[in-house]
């Protein structure tokens, strides 16, 4: 098996070695969480570090991501970098590795340091008398929007994809789970459709429209219906994903 490894390049060979020991040793470290693609966060000197390792695709998409496509790790990796050049926060990269037979990509795993925050987006839809809960989310509006304007678009906006930092009276937002990605100028749907993940609450999607409606001088009944439109429509085909998922499970069993 082919060992393809790619390090931040301010790191010493030290560090690097450290790394790679952690990443043959992955399985025996305890803990971690996750089910399609699973964390461990683990301590290397004074650095702690979160290390993701991706499912192992199915066959075709292992032929894929040998010779056609980046891997997960790889992308994850260098849109860390796109996103610190573009000035919006992401946990620091420091490497990613890949493992490839003669035609199939295997196990990949992206390094990042752990960082740890005050809350994600996920803790805004389910407490609702969060401190400064308005001015957290507003101040999130203004991040996605910040997003859209320098040609970010975030595949995964997702409720556990933006970690939150308290930063004296501001707030600092920081994305994870980079690999799907795409960098280009949106248009006003695209944009707004970039919401349509993150909460099922009428109530924070009329806040996030108002508050967009300000930055990018749109009115507010355009955005709102819109965003609520969106948000509707995924949930609705999320939902019936998962009946159709249940039944298929359960003709299975039959």
């Amino acid at each position: 098996m082919k060992e393809i490894k790619v390090f931040n390049s301010n790191l010493n060979s030290d560090f690097k070695s450290g790394i790679t020991e952690l990443i043959h040793n992955f399985d025996a470290i305890e803990g971690g969480s996750g089910k399609r693609n699973f964390i461990k966060i683990t301590q290397l000197g004074q650095v702690t570090l979160n290390i993701k390792a991706f499912k192992i695709p199915h066959l075709l998409n292992q032929l894929v991501y040998r010779f056609f496509r980046k891997s997960k790790a790889q992308r994850s990796f260098e849109y860390a970098y796109k996103l610190m050049n573009l000035n919006i926060g992401t946990p620091e990269p420091l490497a990613y590795y890949e493992y490839k037979s003669k035609f199939f990509l295997k196990r990949s795993f992206y390094v990042s340091e752990q960082l740890n925050c005050d809350l994600t987006y996920r803790e805004l839809t389910t407490n609702f008398d969060y401190p400064d809960y308005d001015t957290i989310l507003r101040a999130f509006t203004r991040f996605t929007y910040s997003l859209h304007e320098k040609g970010i678009h975030f595949l995964d906006h997702s409720p556990g994809n933006t970690l939150i930092k308290k930063n004296e009276d501001s707030y600092d937002f920081y994305l994870v789970d980079l690999n799907r990605m795409v960098f280009h100028e949106m248009d006003f749907e695209t944009r707004i459709k970039n919401f349509a993940k993150l909460t099922i609450h009428k109530s924070m999607v009329e806040i996030m429209s108002d508050e967009y409606a300000k930055c990018s001088g749109e009115d507010f009944n355009r955005v709102f219906n819109l965003m609520w439109n969106e948000t509707e429509d995924f949930q609705y085909k999320f939902h019936r994903k998962k009946r159709l998922k249940k039944k298929l499970k359960f003709w299975k069993k039959g």
